[in-house]
């Protein structure tokens, strides 16, 4: 097997995150489900819009905030996702870009346009999501380049991208490039919702050895396994992935691999914030360490630091230098 040029590669969602502080009542009054995400059409986006207060636009989207955390660790990476020609779009492109990620997908024409998610964060740092997926559900299979997929060690699947036919198509035929060219799939199962929708299809995929290394959080291990304990939803999940990764909030995370296990706390900050990206930069600090070959321990840890980095602030990428921070750390 020839050496990589890239460490990950990830389809995701192309999202640019609008994030606005709220208070409780605002969330109840609107309707939504507290620190919950939920997808949402035009005429939703634009009434939620209008009903936000201040707001910051950032650019998001699970695998590609992932991926923002490992290019700041030192890891090389590219992204595949779909934007719409206009001016998200091109926020998008930039901001990724900028982060020192290959992305050379297409953007197609205006409408719909560039996926937005409205982010509503109450004083406790809880974040509630609302989804407009716009252009990104409609990332064409033809839209991938097999060859640059199987030029990575790591092929990284955002659960959230499964629920729109034709991206759930492309991410199978990628995942049949990366399996063809030896690398390792790993996948985040993203939230509750999207297991309720396609839990079938995940199971079927790690029943088939497809997976390699799962995320969850404690939540959706319990939604995918249809476990209520934890240990009982870690058995019956551990041996049939090479790598099983659960977080626990503010209990830590615990990983399982082949015999092994481990188990982190999570780091103490002063204040959460916001907890958008936590999950998601949890997963690039774990990545970086097994692509670096570090231990299971070591791995945790690092997702854990970067982690605790992204809650401490508004929005769903890093602002500290995470390789400084990783490296302070684990000294």
């Amino acid at each position: 097997m020839t050496q990589p040029a890239y460490d990950v590669i990830a389809i995701g969602n192309a999202i640019v995150d609008v994030m606005a502080p709220c208070d409780d009542a605002t969330i109840e009054r609107l309707g939504m489900t507290r620190g919950g995400m939920m997808l949402i059409d035009t005429e939703q986006a634009g009434a939620l819009y209008d009903a936000m207060g201040p707001a910051r636009e950032i650019s998001g989207g699970s695998a590609a905030n992932t991926l923002a955390g490992l290019a700041q660790l030192g890891a090389k990476c590219a992204f595949i996702g779909q934007v719409a020609d206009d001016q998200l779009g091109e926020v998008f492109a930039h901001d990724i870009r900028a982060g020192g990620i290959a992305f050379a997908t297409p953007a197609r024409p205006a409408d719909p346009p560039t996926a937005r998610c409205l982010i509503f964060v109450t004083p406790d740092g809880q974040r509630t999501m609302n989804t407009y997926l716009g252009a990104s559900q409609f990332l064409p299979a033809a839209a991938l380049d097999e060859s640059l997929i199987a030029d990575a060690a790591v092929l990284y699947l955002e659960g959230y991208l499964w629920d729109p036919e034709e991206p759930r198509a492309a991410m199978r035929r990628a995942i049949g490039a990366a399996k063809g060219a030896g690398r390792k799939v790993a996948f985040t199962l993203s939230d509750g919702f999207v297991i309720d929708r396609h839990g079938v299809d995940f199971n079927a995929l790690i029943a088939a050895g497809e997976i390699d290394i799962l995320f969850a959080n404690e939540h959706e291990l319990v939604a995918l396994t249809g476990e209520a304990d934890f240990e009982a939803g870690l058995a019956a999940l551990a041996g049939k992935v090479q790598v099983l990764v659960v977080t626990r909030s503010e209990h830590g995370a615990v990983a399982v691999a082949g015999g092994e296990r481990a188990a982190v706390a999570a780091e103490p900050i002063e204040h959460v914030v916001d907890t958008t990206g936590a999950g998601d930069l949890f997963a690039a600090g774990f990545l970086f360490g097994h692509v670096r070959g570090k231990s299971l321990q070591q791995s945790l840890h690092m997702g854990a630091i970067c982690a605790a980095e992204v809650i401490s602030h508004f929005g769903a990428r890093p602002e500290a230098d995470l390789q400084a921070l990783v490296a302070e750390k684990l000294s």
